[in-house]
């Protein structure tokens, strides 16, 4: 079972798009240290089988031979879930040398119209071949003064806040609620290959505002109040996401993460796979303001989710997840559940 627990994670690495060669990239240079489950603080309180049951269903999708029995055995599994993963796993601590730090996102919801409208006058974008061909296509700027994609039929539909827009685009996902009540699912198609840039960082730099003050709300205001260099401001981030429309999603179901599965509120973190493996169960100690201990799932990725201890949390749908993502940005710890065999491997001292 050892061996077997061994090979099956070297092919999860590859199946899930976090190469071998990739781990090795990161792994190569980063301390390894394996723990005990008595080290991990407040353990024995988790609600274990709420993060079996998203690792559960993550590992399911994984089709590959060597994987396949211990994802078998998973679904099988009629026992207590802490003892699950104390059976299979050991904690692995990965360090780079830099403190943990830990955001969140949310999936926005919009209000929106198939057709523009003078209240619906802000465009949602499919991917347009050119930008898909390109790694790096035009400027926000340049694609919202030159009309470029105009009259090609590449509006899903039509938004009515241009700051919630591009906050959807930050997210990478989201939902449109049209006036009959049915809703539309967006997910990330694709982006014009251009560095992302903080709005909130851009009024702060500017003097209009602390640090501690900016949210997205307050940006939203800002905008309003000020047109002309609303624009500006929105503009000044240089990043652009297209996206396209999940006609698959059902409405209880979050957003699709890296591993093209639905995520799940409080559970999915977004990791650098370079250090830790999609997929793979990872016990977060989060300090702060509002700390908590939690068994979450490796389940997506981010472009500014770099390093052994850096985490995005997905925190779930709408505004009231919006405020409460846009208050996390906390110190801590996070320790992956890798299968034994995987994990000696990573140490062969410990």
């Amino acid at each position: 079972m050892r061996r077997l627990l061994g090979l099956a994670v070297a092919a999860f690495l590859v199946t899930t798009g976090a190469t071998t060669g990739q781990a090795r990239a990161g792994l190569a240079e980063a301390g390894i240290t394996i723990l005990s489950f008595a080290d991990l603080a407040g353990w024995a309180e988790d609600d274990h089988a709420a993060a079996f049951e998203v690792f559960r269903e993550t590992c399911t999708h994984l089709d590959d031979g060597q994987w396949r029995p211990i994802c078998t055995f998973a679904t099988a599994y009629g026992g207590p879930a802490r003892t699950f993963f104390e059976l299979f796993f050991r904690p692995v601590l990965i360090e780079d040398g830099i403190d943990g730090f830990f955001t969140a996102y949310y999936e926005p919801q919009l209000w929106g119209a198939q057709f523009r409208t003078p209240r619906f006058d802000y465009p949602v974008y499919r991917l347009p071949p050119e930008a898909a061909e390109s790694g790096t296509w035009l400027t926000r700027r340049e694609i919202e003064t030159t009309g470029v994609l105009a009259d090609r039929d590449l509006e899903i539909a039509w938004v009515d806040d241009p700051v919630a827009l591009q906050f959807m685009q930050i997210q990478g996902s989201g939902r449109i609620r049209l006036m009959d009540g049915t809703t539309i699912r967006l997910g990330y198609a694709g982006s014009n290959g251009q560095p992302y840039r903080s709005l909130g960082g851009e009024l702060v730099r500017r003097g209009i505002y602390d640090k501690h003050q900016v949210s997205e709300a307050v940006i939203g205001s800002w905008v309003r109040r000020n047109p002309a260099a609303g624009r500006g401001l929105l503009q000044h981030n240089s990043s652009y996401v297209f996206f396209r429309e999940l006609d698959d999603l059902p409405a209880h179901r979050g957003p699709r993460g890296a591993m093209n599965r639905s995520i799940t509120a409080q559970r999915t973190l977004a990791v650098d796979p370079e250090f830790t493996p999609l997929g793979a169960p990872v016990w977060l100690e989060k300090r702060g303001s509002l700390p908590f201990n939690r068994l979450m799932v490796a389940q997506d990725t981010g472009s500014r989710i770099k390093g052994a201890q850096r985490a995005d949390i997905f925190i779930g749908t709408g505004d009231d997840a919006g405020r409460r993502a846009g208050r996390i940005s906390d110190p801590g710890r996070m320790v992956v559940l890798l299968p034994i065999q995987r994990a000696y491997a990573l140490d062969p001292e410990g």
